[in-house]
């Protein structure tokens, strides 16, 4: 259809073929050849940051932006339309129903996630994107079990998270190379989307996941610019606002915020992937081994003042300042239980409210009514940009800090096991958000599990309540004693073995896989109708 453009996917539908059309694909093809090389380069740089790391080197505000740092005279653009208040936005993935709900929540804003929240099968990225092109025109409904549902009047203004640069989309190539992950969802729905959305008030909006250096924050922006031009709408249209998830990208936030400054909308405490590359990152480090990630507390120290830095970064340059999730989830069949685990809610919303945020994440509609009490009571106007927080003085050696209280303990490593089992064979299932044991598990949460068993066997930890060594044998020990217990209609035996089997070489490797999406794509991708041999190598 297009020269040099082939879709490598047997999931040939309608749907496919109303947002694969002739204009979107030659679309994608001018943004893959204009912009492939510099994503390429930025990639390999994340390597030799990671090298340097490994060979003892520290993270540091870099010295050759200090002037930008320095600079008060800077600020972002103001907000956009829609994204005025945003004090509470609830997240999730594409699927119809899903979308329909969050978006009739009563939040102020939905992040529909292409990424962490979603298992990138042909068809849920495609579907996806024909469920997020019907709700912006008011076209979406959706039938289960007898009961409708349709959207509100005034439903939550959509924000839509693309995948990291760090993946690539097989199904789709642009002479001979796969298409960048980031591009194919964000050109998707921008193409489709972007006047509408204007039409209607507000604009083409993203989270911009995972990013390491300001200079992809700049690639972003190049992107943004280009794709502007390219459908003939205003420069500043597009708004992104920046997860700050990765351990790099915290000495670099006022960078990032400066790239792109006619475009952001802020920055978001990414916790749960924050922390794993809090411990990735740091991997050659062995005073950086955290104890059970339910130590790992917004209040320790490295957590803490990456929250406090971004917030006064925020504030100084007029943008907003988002919090981040609370895995908590409703418990409906035990009141008690609930009433514990939604008391955690309130507390870590008024943290978040009470320590100058703009604005926190949900994970379910019914959590909505305690997070919007917490901001309406302490939140008095749309924002808390005035809340400049010149008090905070936050060092390098603040953000590297490995004062974590707590242990390893039997249950935490079983538990590490068990969530890393059951959320990567439900991934391959097609599914990406998965409740267990009453939280919200996705790809950041499951990542920390199997970042955790790495380093705990790497640097030869003990089991603090019995005193055992963890080793790689103990670990395939415990899955093989809880791969039995995960077997449900959603977790198929056939993908159960695949992630037992992939685990077990994990615990194994002198250094941990970059992201456990990338290793296990293959299967997606194959799948779908990829040859075997797509992948190029993982960085």
């Amino acid at each position: 259809m297009v020269v040099g453009v082939q879709i490598h996917s047997q999931q040939a539908s309608l749907a496919q073929s109303e947002i694969l059309t002739e204009d979107a694909l030659k679309f994608l093809a001018a943004l893959h050849r204009t912009f492939e090389s510099t994503r390429q380069s930025l990639l390999v740089a994340r390597q030799g940051v990671q090298q340097r790391l490994d060979a003892g080197a520290q993270l540091d505000f870099p010295t050759e932006t200090a002037h930008i740092r320095a600079d008060p005279s800077w600020l972002c653009a103001p907000p956009a339309p829609g994204l005025e208040d945003r004090r509470v936005e609830i997240t999730g993935p594409t699927d119809r129903k899903m979308v329909i709900n969050a978006l009739n929540s009563g939040t102020k804003t939905f992040m529909a996630d292409f990424e962490d929240a979603n298992s990138p099968t042909f068809s849920n990225m495609i579907n996806g994107q024909i469920n997020l092109r019907d709700a912006i025109r008011r076209q979406i409904d959706f039938e289960s079990g007898g009961k409708q549902y349709k959207l509100v009047e005034k439903p939550a203004v959509l924000i839509v998270r693309p995948r990291g640069w760090h993946l690539d989309e097989p199904r789709l190539t642009v002479d001979n190379a796969p298409i960048s992950a980031s591009i194919f969802d964000f050109a998707l729905y921008f193409f489709h989307n972007a006047k509408e959305l204007i039409a209607r008030g507000v604009g083409p909006y993203f989270y911009l996941p995972k990013m390491e250096h300001y200079l992809e924050a700049r690639l972003w922006n190049d992107i943004f610019n280009f794709s502007q031009s390219y459908i003939g709408i205003p420069t500043g249209t597009i708004r992104g606002t920046v997860l700050i998830e990765t351990l790099p990208a915290a000495f670099q936030m006022e960078e990032i915020l400066f790239e792109l400054r006619q475009h952001s909308s802020g920055l978001n405490c990414g916790r749960w992937d924050y922390i794993f590359s809090f411990i990735k990152r740091r991997r050659a480090d062995r005073t950086a081994v955290l104890p059970d990630r339910v130590d790992v507390t917004m209040e320790v120290t490295f957590m803490d003042s990456y929250v406090r830095l971004l917030i006064q970064t925020c504030h100084r340059r007029k943008v907003a300042a988002m919090g981040g999730m609370s895995a908590q989830i409703p418990i409906k069949n035990d009141p008690k239980a609930n009433e514990t685990a939604m008391a955690k809610v309130y507390a870590d919303k008024l943290r978040e409210v009470t320590n100058g945020h703009d604005g926190t994440w949900i994970a379910h509609p019914l959590i909505n009514k305690i997070a919007m009490d917490v901001f309406n009571e302490h939140m008095l106007g749309p924002n808390q940009y005035h809340i400049r927080r010149e008090d905070v003085k936050v060092a390098a050696a603040d953000l590297l800090s490995t004062k974590v209280p707590g242990k390893i303990t039997s249950e935490g490593l079983r538990g590490n096991v068990a969530t890393s089992l059951a959320y990567s064979a439900a991934w391959l299932g097609g599914n990406g958000c998965i409740p267990l044991n009453h939280l919200m598990e996705d790809a950041a949460t499951a990542e920390i599990t199997r970042i955790q068993l790495w380093q705990w066997v790497k640097y030869n930890m003990r089991i603090a309540d019995s005193g055992e060594l963890i080793t790689a044998e103990l670990i395939d020990l415990i899955i093989d004693d809880v791969v039995p217990t995960l077997k449900n209609p959603a977790i198929t035996e056939k993908n159960l073995e695949i992630v037992a089997r992939y685990l077990k070489g994990q615990v194994r490797q002198e250094w941990p896989s970059e992201f456990l999406t990338s290793d296990l794509m293959p299967y997606l991708a194959i799948a779908d109708g990829c040859p075997p041999g797509w992948q190029r190598s993982v960085l």
